[in-house]
């Protein structure tokens, strides 16, 4: 994500998210109550943001040590009403994935090239053979000593994934703006095997809305999630699809961003059904509370509102901005 990439997951942005706003609409189908004295915007902190940073936590501790305790058929009764909403929420999500799959095309003109293990590569290349190709955007700059947190997060369920996608006509490339060198010492020691290339020197990252000319920094404010936000890193998170056909035409299908990732993380999808659900209890009520690089949950530090690890031990006041 980041998500969204950093919830961006991470990787995130949240507010107008293509998951964010399915969120929404959920919520309003199913006759859930909007808590919007909880909801984050990305651009204005509500006025009591303090005091309503604090309730979400008194609320987890209160769901584990007070929670209401009822007899089986009381239990199976009120499983059975959620049951009801879940099954709304799955044929929402394939009426959802319906239009997706319905969304016009637009035909890629610019030519791409990439710098790999293999050399110089053409997006074409990057599809190996198959139909289809995903691209996600990883949030690794030039000179980053290492990823995102929320996109590293999101990284590590991409393996298991790869050997059933290539048998079903699917390549899945990720793609940095930094120098292969540099992608490649993060990737051996996070330990992932997936294909990684470098976009540095091409537009693609810039056509696709993930990275940031110095230009556009200086103005405060860049275009992503398809529409005008306060500037907050140089490189931002998101996942891109495309299709080529025989005579090597390539279209671009669909491109989501920000709070978009949380579909490709199972973890999430695991604790959204144990007792404390995320438990992303502050400061910030995001992933940042509690997500660490797979290799550094033993190490001291935090992580900032653009999903990046500072070792130094530091007070976390950054915006409610995420992935």
């Amino acid at each position: 994500m980041c998500p969204e990439c950093f919830t961006t997951a991470a990787m995130i942005f949240a507010g107008a998210t293509s998951t964010g706003g399915l969120g929404a609409l959920v919520m309003k189908k199913l006759g859930f109550k909007e808590l919007s004295r909880f909801a984050k915007s990305p651009d204005e902190p509500t006025q009591n943001q303090a005091q309503e940073n604090s309730m979400p936590e008194v609320l987890a501790s209160a769901r584990i040590a007070d929670h209401k305790i009822v007899s089986p058929d009381q239990w199976l009764e009120h499983r059975k009403q959620l049951l009801a909403k879940e099954k709304e929420l799955t044929r929402l999500r394939d009426e959802i994935n319906r239009e997706r799959l319905e969304l016009p095309w637009e035909k890629v003109e610019k030519q791409y090239t990439f710098e790999s293990t293999q050399g110089r590569e053409t997006l074409g290349d990057l599809f190996a053979g198959r139909s289809q190709l995903i691209v996600y955007h990883f949030m690794l700059g030039p000179g980053w000593k290492e990823g995102c947190v929320g996109c590293s997060f999101l990284a590590d369920h991409i393996g298991g994934a790869l050997v059933h996608l290539e048998n079903h006509d699917v390549s899945l490339v990720v793609v940095s703006r930094a120098p292969l060198a540099e992608i490649e010492a993060y990737k051996k020691r996070m330990g992932w095997n997936f294909k990684w290339v470098s976009s540095n020197g091409s537009d693609f990252n810039y056509d696709y809305h993930v990275s940031f000319t110095p230009e556009q920094a200086a103005t405060g404010k860049v275009y992503y999630n398809y529409d005008d936000r306060d500037f907050v890193s140089e490189e931002l998170a998101g996942a891109s699809a495309f299709y080529t056909t025989d005579s090597s035409e390539i279209f671009h299908t669909y491109s989501n961003y920000a709070r978009g990732g949380e579909m490709f993380l199972g973890t999430y999808n695991f604790l959204d059904i144990a007792p404390k659900g995320r438990n992303e209890t502050g400061p910030r009520f995001d992933m940042g509370d509690w997500l660490r690089h797979h290799d550094r949950y033993a190490a001291a530090g935090h992580v900032d509102a653009t999903g990046r690890r500072h070792e130094e031990k530091s007070e976390c006041c950054h915006g409610e901005q995420s992935h």
